[in-house]
């Protein structure tokens, strides 16, 4: 069962712009069958894939005759494998100038691939494609990006669907992997141990797989948590430079995100210092070993689960819309005072918090007034993300914000 992707459309839109699209995200995301309902419109777009070993070593071995045996239009998955297939692509684009030849998949981030992003610069057109969303999941075609104003709640109320208290934390528990989603019986324990296995033997390729794992143990031990690698480093027992590149492989590969802080010239007092969250809840559970939703609510992870699911559901919301730098932020200074996410939308800040339980009060947004104290920034609405049923006016111009409203 295939269940409609938003970045559908944006991946037809800048087909017409470019001549080629890549569409990147971690493993098992959905990529490829995406970009094939895309293209079934398409029959005269070939495809290859280079899990198969054969025509691996074929573009790998032979890049400046490989094209020529597979013309575009086409379709190529897993192209970070090839990275030499890049040069050649550019050399076809620039010479036919045609639009929609190449449509490719990555399990890496675009620019993040060493020397590839320059030589395809201005040729190539990207989407990020991250677990199904909630509104994907429930069959919610809205597909704006999430941003806490009037016109937005307007539109967003249109569709509404409620979301049940059990089911959002089994899904947060669960993940939202489209197996995990679609194929409900599918056994959890063994569908990540393999997704695991998988990710490092074919994508990250470490000598030391047994510390590896445990690196990401230890990042998903730190979810929804200021980043501290030599915390992490200390924990696995490595040296900080080798944590810090397979944090590095870990943020390339859309396993973990990095939400940097907001600061400028007279915000002295902030804190510089990214927040690590972990962009499949499901996942971070199996590697933290929370193995049913009950026990992770209740548990002392709980809100940092809870705010690692709501900072990914709002980051699927514009990468499917086709905005590869979300404008997402959070603030905390030297004090402590924290607001848990920014959003800079034509030159106003949204401060939002992101709290698990379902009554709000005024004293969750204290912090908001940190920001009306600096000349240089101008508020806007913002509110307390959590699980109350309905939306309503908190303070002002904030609200509490129902999860089902992202």
């Amino acid at each position: 069962m295939y269940l409609p992707r938003h970045a559908e459309k944006i991946v037809k839109k800048i087909s017409a712009m470019f001549g080629a699209v890549l569409v990147s995200g971690p493993r098992q995301v959905g990529k490829s069958k995406m970009i094939e309902q895309v293209l079934s419109e398409l029959s005269s777009v070939r495809r290859v894939t280079f899990d198969d070993q054969l025509s691996l070593l074929s573009a790998l071995e032979q890049s400046d005759t490989f094209l020529k045996d597979h013309p575009p239009p086409l379709f190529i998955d897993e192209v970070q494998r090839a990275p030499k297939l890049f040069y050649h692509i550019k050399q076809i684009l620039d010479k036919d100038k045609k639009k929609g030849q190449f449509y490719l998949s990555s399990s890496q981030q675009f620019d993040l691939m060493e020397g590839v992003s320059e030589s395809l610069s201005g040729r190539i057109g990207l989407v990020n494609l991250l677990p199904l969303s909630l509104r994907e999941q429930n069959m919610i075609s809205y597909d704006a990006p999430f941003l806490p104003n009037n016109r937005y709640f307007e539109e967003r109320g249109k569709e509404i669907k409620p979301v049940d208290y059990e089911v959002l934390w089994k899904t947060i528990q669960r993940g939202s992997l489209p197996k995990m989603v679609v194929e409900e019986d599918f056994d959890w324990q063994y569908y990540y141990g393999s997704y695991v296995r998988t990710y490092i033997d074919r994508d990250v390729k470490i000598a030391d797989e047994m510390k590896f794992t445990r690196f990401m143990m230890a990042a998903a031990g730190h979810t929804g948590q200021l980043l501290n690698m030599a915390a992490m480093a200390r924990d696995v027992g490595v040296s900080q430079p080798t944590a810090e590149r397979w944090l590095s492989i870990l943020v390339s590969s859309n396993i973990i995100y990095l939400l940097e802080p907001y600061h400028n010239n007279l915000i002295s007092r902030a804190i510089k210092t990214p927040k690590l969250y972990f962009l499949d809840t499901g996942l971070a559970a199996y590697l933290t070993r929370w193995t049913n939703p009950e026990a992770l609510r209740a548990g002392a992870m709980g809100g940092a689960f809870f705010e690692s699911f709501v900072i990914s559901e709002i980051l699927k919301s514009y990468y499917n819309a086709g905005v590869m730098k979300p404008p997402l932020y959070f603030y905390r200074d030297k004090e402590g005072n924290e607001i848990d996410l920014l959003i800079e939308d034509s030159g106003t800040i949204h401060p939002l918090e992101i709290k698990k339980h379902a009554n709000p009060s005024k004293k969750d947004i204290t912090t908001f007034k940190i920001l009306d104290s600096i000349p240089t920034i101008k508020r806007g609405s913002g509110g307390v993300i959590c699980v109350y049923e309905s939306l309503v006016a908190l303070e002002g111009k904030d609200r509490v914000i129902p999860v089902s409203y992202l």
